[in-house]
């Protein structure tokens, strides 16, 4: 799989936000977060969108499908800090019978500190590849809450 999907960098372009604060032990000794505790703040917010869309993911599991992360993309602009205040923009990327992408936007105030992808695969609860729920395929993202 190669990702397609373009992370918008207007924040109206995204169905749905997540706040997340940085904590400290996120940081390092600047204060400055971790490259890798960026995929947690996307991950935590993925799955508040799909709470958010009305498919929490217990649901999805107890239908026997999980959904692996096949890719994960992150371009750090800014660097995030202890105590900042993100929100992750999350919306919805390219969908096909058994992949889904998201895109996301990392933001502070008004100020972009980060883009990112994940490309997703369903597979059956013993790891086998299968086809996305029916509702997941004809997908149509709600309107932003404004």
């Amino acid at each position: 799989m190669r990702i397609d999907s373009e992370p918008s960098l207007n924040p109206s372009d995204y169905e749905f936000s997540h706040t997340v604060r940085v904590r400290f032990s996120e940081t390092d000794a600047m204060g400055i977060v971790h490259h890798s505790r960026y995929l947690p703040y996307l991950e935590e917010a993925r799955v508040e969108y799909l709470r958010h869309i009305g498919h929490p993911y217990h649901e999805i599991r107890d239908a026997g499908v999980e959904m692996a992360v096949l890719e994960a993309f992150v371009q750090y602009r800014q660097p995030l800090k202890f105590d900042d205040v993100v929100n992750v923009n999350v919306a919805m990327g390219t969908i096909t019978r058994a992949t889904f992408q998201m895109t996301y936007l990392l933001t502070v105030d008004d100020e972009i500190r980060a883009t990112g992808v994940t490309a997703h695969g369903a597979l059956t609860t013993e790891g086998n590849a299968t086809r996305l729920p029916d509702w997941f395929r004809d997908f149509t993202p709600p309107a932003r809450a404004t």
